[in-house]
């Protein structure tokens, strides 16, 4: 049987996938669909962290740019991340996946406090941890979240999904000719001001060498293609 070329991952996926079909909120099956990836990855002995986006329920930005102020609308869609943390853990449950929700926010009646020491625990007992409640702090996106909570539990990769199957040079949904990377740098995606992760993220990924595998979460499988080596998506700052 294969085993992960990773002994740790952080998974990156956005609140907007959460949406399924729909136009706003969660989508079962979609979320039904999600867990039995998560349970495809974890039968090839990977420790897995994940880190959820709110967009699909509120985003702060957006809340701030429609006159909310920003650190309340920032706080907002941080307690969205723990709706959509805490509608996984349901789905994963279903699967036979076991899981711990972990928040920045203080709520121990739903989720657990997040404790670096006490994650890593969880993952080193194959359970997923689903950090939630973004860094805790406004200002900050659920990208830049990913990037610190990976380096804290020494993530091997970064696993960002998205709706499109790597890195382009232009919207592939605009611009169907434009060029797909199979490999770029943490500076080629700075320099060329490609939409993967914010600014923050990426340099925080840069200076703890920690590599971003960008790919297609609606692909059935790819998760585990790539824990066990196959070239799938975009590779920043690494070896594909």
């Amino acid at each position: 049987m294969k085993k992960s070329i990773y002994k740790r991952i952080l998974l990156k996926m956005s609140g907007e996938a959460f949406k399924g079909e729909r136009e706003y909120g969660i989508d079962p099956k979609f979320l039904l669909y999600v867990a039995n990836e998560i349970k495809e990855a974890t039968s090839l002995s990977v420790q897995i962290g994940i880190v959820i986006g709110g967009g699909n329920i509120f985003r702060g930005i957006a809340g701030a740019a429609n006159g909310m102020e920003r650190v309340t609308a920032d706080y907002t869609g941080m307690l969205a991340t723990v709706m959509n943390a805490l509608a996984l853990q349901d789905a994963l449950s279903k699967v036979g996946v076991d899981s711990r929700v972990q928040t920045a926010i203080e709520m121990r009646e739903v989720a657990e406090p997040f404790v670096l020491r006490r994650a890593i625990r969880h993952m080193e007992k194959n359970r997923v941890v689903i950090f939630a409640g973004g860094t805790g702090n406004p200002y900050f996106t659920t990208d830049t979240t990913a990037a610190l909570r990976a380096a804290e539990i020494r993530a091997d990769a970064i696993f960002k999904a998205t709706k499109v199957d790597g890195v382009y040079e232009e919207d592939p949904t605009t611009h169907p000719n434009a060029l797909k990377y199979d490999t770029l740098d943490h500076m080629d995606v700075l320099n060329r001001q490609l939409r993967v992760m914010d600014s923050t993220a990426l340099s925080l990924s840069m200076d703890n060498h920690i590599p971003i595998m960008v790919f297609s979460l609606t692909e059935k499988g790819n998760i585990s293609k790539i824990l066990v080596g196959e070239k799938i998506g975009t590779c920043i700052g690494g070896k594909s």
